[in-house]
């Protein structure tokens, strides 16, 4: 997958963006967090992730704005990808104590990262990210059909692969 969309190509189907969207969930490592204080505040920062085929998995101290928000509001926005091929997440979030995520998942994190909050000094958390909306596009003429995922639940089934 190329990350500079190809202008002369012909917009991709949804079933396509969905098969795109969640071969770049299952292949990329990090991603953009956008989260918000309480007074409306924003905060962006980079975090590496595991997707599980239903939620993402972040880590990051439970003390920092990005910890600090996303425990308040229970909600986050995810980027992934380039500008001319972005796909954005929007979840509700769950805090998991750093020692109640189930070790089989924490190690998965760690091994596909390259980074364990376990072994770090400091008061990480993991955060589940479950998807409520998603959209991928590259160019305008996808605007139209960039909803993937609405309410939980994916709006088209994935194209199958060599489609």
């Amino acid at each position: 997958m190329s990350d500079v969309a190809d202008p002369d190509s012909t917009p991709r189907s949804r079933a396509v963006r969905r098969r795109d969207t969640e071969r770049r969930l299952a292949h990329d490592v990090d991603l953009w967090v956008a989260s918000a204080s309480g007074d409306g505040v924003p905060h962006l920062v980079p975090l590496s992730f595991d997707w599980d085929g239903e939620s993402v998995l972040l880590a990051t101290p439970a003390t920092s704005p990005t910890g600090r928000n996303l425990a308040a509001s229970r909600t986050a926005r995810l980027g992934l990808g380039p500008t001319r091929d972005v796909t954005l997440v929007e979840g509700e979030v769950e805090v998991v104590a750093l020692g109640d995520l189930p070790p089989a998942a924490a190690d998965r994190f760690a091994e596909r990262t390259g980074f364990d909050p376990r072994a770090e000094d400091g008061d990480y958390a993991w955060y589940r990210v479950r998807p409520r909306v998603v959209r991928a596009w590259r160019e305008a003429d996808e605007l139209p059909a960039r909803e993937l995922m609405r309410d939980g639940r994916w709006l088209v089934e994935a194209a199958g692969e060599g489609r």
